[in-house]
């Protein structure tokens, strides 16, 4: 099951129920590409159209709100900070107590047409990949219900944890989970 329905789920519209959380956030060192900030749209399973604002929200950190076209009442909203790990960059945001209230990271990527970010490829962890990693004892961690589903907590150092994602071989343990377009005016 993907953990970001809507988005950077950082669509943060959490959560379609199944997640790979972490005991750890990543470390706030980074700054996000001046491409990420901005409004982005795509479509939710339904075809209805979507929108993403991604700003500033202090020193390293940044906010996602996303909500349905034309519903900012009903919309979520998540503070989130950043990392770049070798050839990727990652989103890390603290979770609710109905998800565990751990940390959920995400890969992401920009695609520039024209010298400007106009595609934003949002990646999530694969939680049957993860659940395997851990049986193999490549991570260390454990199953875990919320109220919203069943999932993973990996326990594993986030050196440890980088060091297996950063490899290209391990590449198969992403799924795309959302594309966004940049909105024009």
């Amino acid at each position: 099951m993907k953990v970001w329905s809507v988005l950077l789920a950082l669509s943060f519209a959490l959560l379609s129920g199944c997640l790979v959380t972490f005991k750890d956030p990543i470390p706030t060192r980074d700054t996000a590409p001046p491409k990420l900030l901005g409004t982005w749209t795509s479509k939710n399973a339904w075809g209805e159209p979507l929108e993403l604002e991604i700003s500033r929200a202090g020193a390293n950190q940044y906010k996602a709100v996303s909500y349905r076209k034309g519903d900012r009442k009903n919309r979520d909203e998540y503070t989130f900070t950043v990392s770049r790990h070798g050839s990727r960059w990652y989103v890390s945001a603290a979770l609710p107590e109905k998800y565990g209230a751990n940390y959920v990271i995400a890969g992401f990527d920009l695609v520039d047409n024209d010298n400007a970010a106009d595609e934003l490829d949002v990646y999530d962890l694969d939680l049957e990949r993860m659940q395997q990693l851990i049986e193999q004892k490549t991570f260390e961690g454990q199953a875990i219900e919320t109220e919203k589903g069943d999932g993973v907590l990996i326990t594993t150092s986030m050196d440890k944890v980088f060091a297996y994602l950063d490899d290209t071989a391990n590449s198969d343990v992403f799924l795309k989970a959302a594309q966004y377009q940049r909105m024009t005016k």
